[in-house]
C-alpha cells in the first residue's frame, strides 16, 4: 500500500538511517506487514535510534525513539503502524492514533473489513479497521478468543451518529445465520455426531460451548433442521448420517 503525503512529513529529515545487524535473504522471507498496515512485530534488536522490528523483509524496519510508547524489550512484540518517511524509507510508529481515526468514512453496515486487534476494554475489544479507523467489538459479538494483533475478518454492524464503528465477527442477515450452522455442524462432528444443547440450554452454556448467543444457536438449529441437517431433540441434537456443511 503506497504513503499519503501525510505518511512522509511523520518522517525524521536529514537524518541518517541507520540498520539493523541482522540481514536475511530476501527469498526465504514472507513479508509480515506492508507499508501503511498496522501490524504486531517482534522487537529483534535495540541500539541508540531505537528498536529494530522484524517485519519479514530483507532488513528489519527501524522504531525510532521519538515513534515508542513505551520502551520495548527484544523479543517481545508491539503494535506498530509502517509509513515512509520523507526519504520513503520504511519506519514504525506505535503512536497508531496519529494514523488511524475515530470517525470512519466510506463504510456501511453490512460491510466486510480486516480487523487487527489493538486491545481489551470493559466493553470489549478496540480494533484498527482496515488499518485506517478505530472500531468496537462488543464482547456479546465476540464468537471465539481474540489476542492483541490478531488479523481477522469482521463486519461493521453500526455507523454511530458521530462515525465510530460498532462491529461483529458475523455478517449480518441470513449469512450469519449460515455462519453460526456451519459452527453448529463442526461442533457436532468433533463432538461424534451429538450435543448436549438444545433450545432449552442456558444461554452461558451455549455461549461457552459455542461461542454464539442462544439467539444466533436457535436459529441456527431451525435452518439446519429444516435442511434435514440434524435432529432436535429433547435434550440436545443429533448430526443426520451424511450431513456436510455444503449442504446449508
Amino acid at each position: 500500500m503506497a504513503s499519503s503525503p501525510n505518511d512522509r512529513r511523520q518522517g525524521r529529515p536529514n537524518s541518517p538511517r541507520p540498520s539493523s545487524d541482522r540481514q536475511r535473504e530476501p527469498a526465504s522471507r514472507t513479508p509480515k506487514a506492508q507499508i501503511g498496515e498496522v501490524a504486531y512485530l517482534e522487537v529483534v534488536t535495540l541500539n541508540e535510534t531505537g528498536a529494530f522490528l522484524d517485519w519479514g523483509h530483507a532488513r528489519d524496519v527501524l522504531l525510532p525513539f521519538g515513534e515508542q510508547r513505551f520502551r520495548p524489550t527484544p523479543g517481545k512484540r508491539v503494535l506498530v503502524r509502517l509509513y515512509e518517511d520523507q526519504q520513503g524509507r520504511p519506519v514504525a510508529s506505535q503512536k497508531l492514533d496519529r494514523f488511524v481515526q475515530d470517525e470512519a468514512t466510506g463504510l456501511a453496515p453490512g460491510d466486510a473489513v480486516e480487523l487487527v486487534i489493538a486491545d481489551v476494554t470493559d466493553l470489549g475489544y478496540k480494533a484498527v479497521v482496515d488499518h485506517r479507523f478505530w472500531g468496537l467489538l462488543y464482547r456479546d459479538d465476540v464468537t471465539r478468543p481474540l489476542r492483541r494483533g490478531q488479523r481477522v475478518t469482521g463486519y461493521v454492524k453500526r455507523v454511530r451518529d458521530d462515525g465510530r464503528l460498532d462491529l461483529s465477527l458475523l455478517p449480518p442477515g441470513p449469512a450469519r445465520l449460515d455462519v453460526v450452522g456451519e459452527q453448529v455442524l463442526k461442533a457436532l462432528r468433533e463432538s461424534g455426531g451429538y450435543l448436549p444443547l438444545s433450545d432449552s440450554s442456558d444461554a452461558t452454556a451455549i455461549k461457552t460451548r459455542l461461542g454464539v448467543s442462544k439467539n444466533a444457536f436457535k436459529q441456527a438449529i431451525g435452518r439446519l433442521y429444516k435442511r434435514r441437517l440434524i435432529v432436535i431433540e429433547e435434550s440436545g441434537i443429533r448430526l443426520t448420517p451424511g450431513a456436510s456443511s455444503e449442504s446449508i
